[in-house]
């Protein structure tokens, strides 16, 4: 179906086309400057309607007769879920990769000569290509390039948390197609990474729109790591029974193991790495996709630009690298804005590795130096005793008051002075590698300062230190945080290239003179944790939306997830692209009785109208 011919305007466009009655926060401004032809960069987070801030300029401009737009998308599965929802939106898109035969990308090609299409989407690798700047070229010559979009454009930073040397090249376009607007978007982005994006994309002029990084609806939790795959079955079980989620871990091993030991615990779950077959890791993606409830164990290779908006939590079984990764990932909870959970196990092994692996590196010096200074604004994160929203919002530069819905916020930690012990701790360090001419590991350390007798401590002759059995009555629980938290604040230093040995840096020199407090939170016991929990904290996603439903809204609200699974299954599209669950919600409590009435509904659009309104009556009447 071809798009409205009447929808010219920006709000007409929001209307007429995706169905919506009015535009969120920035999005009308960001429209209509790059529907006017100017450039932006817009950082907006997940879920805040970044994809609509170039389809809607795209779609308007194409109106004016100024030609198609072209998409710059780094991943196949995001071209693919885009172009799917926009034609199921009645709008012309299509895609350029290597999922189509010559064939079919020939047709692509033709198609987009002949204006016959609004939007194309292609990887930053293809635009660059002689062909297709070639193709380029002809429109341009002949007015009909209407604009460039630059999609998760923190890619082309070195800074950023997904750098992709091809983004560099993109330069490109304000070089060969000059007047030609552009827009860059990113939900994730620093103040260093977002002058790395202007200066590599010439952008330097653009007006430039960051939206708040707040998601209301994410609870954020974090746990210490202690058995963490028996705490991710408790979370799980405790709290998003049934719900779709994703589980990131480091390692593709890892991942198997995880999604296999779900799948015993009867949780829906699946594996996703690079390593899979690819068509087994395409498989598992589709189900996550079109199906309710399955949980993706996955590394980081899995999740840009998957648009499911149901997915209930997002769960780190690993550190990730720095705030704006942990960021990302976590925003692909909750993307319909209903109540989701960002739930993380963290412990002292996950700071020894992500240091280790920035000291490992090969990259230049100043760039280990950028990615340590962001990591340890993720450790503050993790270590925080007061409100984790704050705490990650003012890492993007955004003051804020504590949420009321993280985890320290709803069970505040019980906090207690450990400077004492730290003092001891550190003096263990000093005297082993002053003894020994060399450091130690944690377990040493933990062993000398609590008096233990062990074969290693005698072989050394450690028992002899004026510092051994300092603490003997410190347990390995108490001294275990307070490791991580002298390693993640900078005070003691992980030498990896030496079986991770201990080591003083100038950062405990005040603690050591009594100058510097450390506190600490008390270690909670699993029954004190699972009291904390008691609820399903985040909220069901079927509970949230059956909640506003009395009993024959309910019979609605299933009858019409009924259809929508058969719908999908013959489309060959995930459910949520033909309606989101809110959108069925809202026509389930409304209950339209005419096409006209379904018509005002937020969410249903024209092309959808035509297509589904008269099933969707049909639905209602039988429930």
């Amino acid at each position: 179906m071809p798009d409205s011919p009447q929808a010219s305007s920006p709000l007409q466009v929001l209307q007429q086309v995706f169905g919506y009655p009015a535009f969120r926060g920035q999005q009308q401004a960001i429209i209509e400057r790059v529907s006017k032809g100017h450039d932006a960069l817009v950082l907006m987070p997940t879920g805040g309607g970044k994809s609509l801030c170039y389809q809607i300029p795209a779609i308007v401009r194409q109106r004016q007769g100024l030609g198609s737009s072209i998409v710059v998308s780094p991943l196949v599965a995001l071209m693919h879920d885009q172009v799917c929802a926009l034609q199921e939106a009645g709008v012309a898109a299509a895609y350029l990769n290597s999922t189509l035969d010559f064939e079919q990308a020939r047709q692509v090609e033709q198609d987009l000569l002949a204006g016959r299409l609004t939007m194309l989407y292609v990887a930053p690798e293809r635009l660059t290509t002689a062909r297709f700047l070639e193709l380029l070229q002809r429109l341009y010559q002949q007015r009909q390039l209407a604009l460039f979009a630059i999609d998760e454009a923190h890619c082309v930073s070195q800074w950023g948390h997904d750098f992709r040397p091809e983004y560099r090249q993109l330069d490109i376009l304000s070089q060969q197609f000059p007047g030609v607007p552009r827009i860059a978007l990113t939900a994730t982005a620093d103040h260093l990474t977002r002058q790395d994006i202007a200066e590599r994309l010439q952008l330097e002029q653009a007006e430039s729109f960051v939206s708040s990084f707040d998601r209301p609806n994410i609870r954020y939790t974090i746990v210490e790591k202690r058995d963490a795959l028996a705490q991710l079955k408790r979370f799980i079980e405790d709290e998003h029974e049934g719900d779709a989620g994703v589980v990131y871990c480091l390692s593709r091993k890892r991942v198997d193991e995880v999604a296999e030991a779900l799948v015993r615990a009867g949780v829906d779950a699946l594996p996703y790495h690079a390593g899979m077959d690819a068509s087994l890791r395409q498989a598992n993606q589709d189900r996550f996709l079109r199906e309710e409830g399955v949980v993706m164990v996955a590394t980081i290779a899995f999740g840009m630009g998957i648009d499911k908006p149901d997915v209930r939590f997002v769960a780190h079984l690993d550190l990730p690298r720095n705030i704006e990764s942990y960021y990302q990932e976590t925003g692909r909870a909750g993307r319909d804005g209903l109540p989701s959970h960002a739930w993380m196990a963290y412990g002292l092994q996950d700071v020894v590795n992500q240091r280790r692996m920035i000291d490992d590196s090969p990259a230049e010096e100043r760039f280990k130096q950028v990615q340590t200074g962001k990591l340890d604004a993720l450790l503050a994160l993790a270590e925080a005793i007061d409100c984790r929203r704050v705490r990650l919002l003012a890492y993007f530069g955004e003051p804020s008051q504590p949420c009321g819905n993280c985890d320290n916020c709803l069970n505040p930690p019980d906090v207690w002075d450990a400077t004492e012990l730290a003092r001891k701790l550190l003096s263990t360090v000093y005297r082993l590698q002053e003894k020994s001419g060399f450091g130690f590991g944690a377990g040493q350390v933990m062993d000398v300062l609590r008096g233990r007798d062990t074969d290693k401590v005698k072989q050394y002759g450690h028992d002899t230190l004026s510092t051994f059995g300092l603490a003997r009555g410190a347990s390995e629980a108490e001294l275990r945080p307070l490791l991580r938290q002298l390693i993640a604040t900078g005070a003691l230093l992980v030498d990896a290239s030496r079986f991770n040995t201990l080591h003083l840096t100038p950062m405990a020199r005040p603690i050591l003179r009594g100058e510097q407090t450390v506190l600490l939170r008390a270690p909670v016991t699993p029954s004190a944790r699972r009291r904390a929990s008691g609820t399903r904290s985040a909220g069901s996603r079927l509970g949230v939306l059956a909640a506003q439903l009395d009993d024959a809204g309910r019979q609605r609200f299933d009858a019409l997830k009924r259809w929508r699974a058969d719908t999908a299954r013959e489309h060959g599209v995930p459910a949520y692209m033909i309606f989101h669950d809110s959108v069925l919600a809202a026509i389930a409590e409304a209950s339209p009785d005419t096409l006209a009435a379904l018509n005002g509904i937020s969410g249903v659009g024209e092309a959808k109208l035509e297509r589904y309104g008269r099933d969707v009556l049909q639905q209602l009447e039988l429930a």
